[in-house]
């Protein structure tokens, strides 16, 4: 239960950061606004948010527990990107890595076109 318990801290102190890095400055509120609005915006319409309502539907289902759920469900890949992204970051330039998601991005699209 300790390593349990130590190895939640863990991950909390490296999303996070100290306690004394908690305030945001005027700079973080803009890069949260912005994460939110984009987030916000690619999530519409999303199979993710199909699937949400679909289970919603439900009538014998508790809307809170649907929602409850898929925010834990959200949070946890978010908190996975994050993770990954500061990973990924300490061995890959940022410069690299807009490159690398664009290229991602691009090739997605084109599949899609070609698979429609």
């Amino acid at each position: 239960m300790i390593r349990k318990n130590r190895a939640i801290s863990s991950a909390w102190f490296f999303l996070l950061g100290s306690i004394n890095k908690w305030r945001i400055t005027t700079l973080e509120y803009k890069v949260l606004l912005t994460v939110f609005v984009a987030v916000f915006i690619a999530e519409l319409g999303d199979k993710t948010q199909l699937a949400t309502m679909l289970f919603a539907a439900d009538k014998e289902v508790s809307k809170l527990a649907v929602f409850i759920g898929a925010s834990l469900a959200l949070i946890v890949a978010s908190g996975m990107g994050v993770l990954a992204g500061g990973i990924i970051s300490q061995y890959i330039s940022e410069k690299h890595l807009h490159y690398i998601a664009g290229v991602g991005f691009i090739g997605i699209g084109i599949w899609m076109l070609l698979k429609a």
